[in-house]
């Protein structure tokens, strides 16, 4: 199965269960759908995030899947242009995206795996680079 078959069977997944898939390897995940602007190309770009909360902020990792050495992509879309639209079951959300910096990312970071415990691993995985933490601020929702 091709990666954007599997995307879009996951997203169909996704929407017809809450934000939580009910198979695969992501079962039982919170997931949202985040919509950016490319930092090169301007055109709309969708990511789908796991993610932890903070009160009424969505808290993202940029962990690149847990395996690489390198920033996903959408960090730097949300670095350059931090409006993002989420779907995150079956609600739409305008919101701003903004990497936090020390003491708060590790507070967060902390937040995250305890919420999410099978990241705690990845900073062993990921080498040369610490994994970038954001705050998602939403603006306003709409059904």
């Amino acid at each position: 199965m091709a990666d954007s078959e599997w995307e879009d069977q996951l997203i169909t997944d996704i929407r017809a269960h809450g934000g939580r898939p009910s198979a695969g390897p992501l079962a039982g995940h919170p997931l949202m759908l985040m919509y950016s602007t490319g930092a090169k190309s301007g055109e709309r770009r969708r990511s789908i995030l796991t993610y932890s909360r903070d009160g009424d902020d969505f808290i993202v990792a940029g962990t690149n899947g847990g395996n690489a050495d390198r920033h996903p992509a959408w960090l730097t879309n949300v670095e350059a242009q931090p409006n993002v639209t989420l779907e995150i079951g079956d609600q739409t959300v305008e919101a701003t995206a903004q990497p936090v910096d020390e003491p708060e990312r590790t507070r967060l970071w902390d937040n995250h795996v305890a919420q999410l415990p099978w990241f705690g691993a990845y900073p062993e995985k990921i080498t040369g680079r610490t994994i970038p933490v954001i705050r998602i601020h939403p603006k306003a929702a709409s059904a």
